[in-house]
């Protein structure tokens, strides 16, 4: 896949991190996950600001787009973080789906394996638990992220887990997809999130920065 290899402009970054927090915050019920990404954002050097629950404005799909501008390589990776941020509880509602698809619209790209995630739930809506496989084509769709920005890469270092997330169910679109016991490893998304730390990790090594802090 062909990318952007430039850094990220200041206005870019603030509507990135706006455009997650807006993810996070869409369905209204913020979970100890939410309340902790949201934390660490809106107190990172990324931000260059300290914002609360209290006075954050979610961004428009508009004003989004035209901060990130016609790039679609820029477009896709938010996309891709986005949809992170709102399995970050272990839930993808329908609330946080219909912001995501207006950002979509307004970068003009289509999700495809987010639209066929849904669909093939729908279609087997009559079985209570679905097969982990359900998620591949979003797996492999995530693992595409590129890292080319330093703060970005920062960012992914302290809002990704180091340890074991603790025991849940996993529910996208109001469908239990799976129950996830106290392991890392049976996280569906961890190969994707350890990957991407890693590489961020790695991003952040070969440009000279000190990783201690993220190990």
């Amino acid at each position: 896949m062909q990318t952007n290899r430039k850094p990220y402009t200041q206005s870019q970054i603030s509507a990135w991190l706006r455009g997650l927090m807006s993810v996070a915050l869409a369905d209204n019920d913020y979970s100890e996950q939410e309340r902790t990404l949201f934390d660490q954002i809106s107190h990172s050097d990324e931000w260059g600001e300290e914002i609360t629950f209290s006075n954050f404005e979610p961004i428009s799909a508009q004003d989004l787009a035209d901060a990130l501008g016609s790039d679609r390589a820029v477009g896709e990776n938010f996309l891709r973080m986005a949809v992170m941020m709102a399995l970050a509880d272990g839930q993808y509602t329908d609330t946080e789906d219909q912001v995501i698809q207006g950002f979509c619209k307004a970068l003009k790209q289509e999700v495809k394996p987010i639209n066929d995630l849904r669909k093939n739930l729908e279609a087997t809506s009559h079985h209570e638990e679905h097969h982990p496989n359900v998620l591949e084509p979003v797996k492999e769709w995530l693992d595409h992220m590129d890292i080319h920005d330093s703060r970005l890469a920062n960012l992914i270092c302290k809002v990704i887990p180091a340890q074991c997330p603790f025991e849940r169910d996993v529910v996208l679109f109001g469908r239990k997809i799976m129950h996830i016991p106290a392991m890392c490893e049976i996280n569906p998304l961890y190969d994707q999130l350890v990957g991407l730390r890693f590489r961020s990790l790695s991003y952040l090594a070969d440009k000279g920065e000190d990783i201690s802090k993220y190990c």
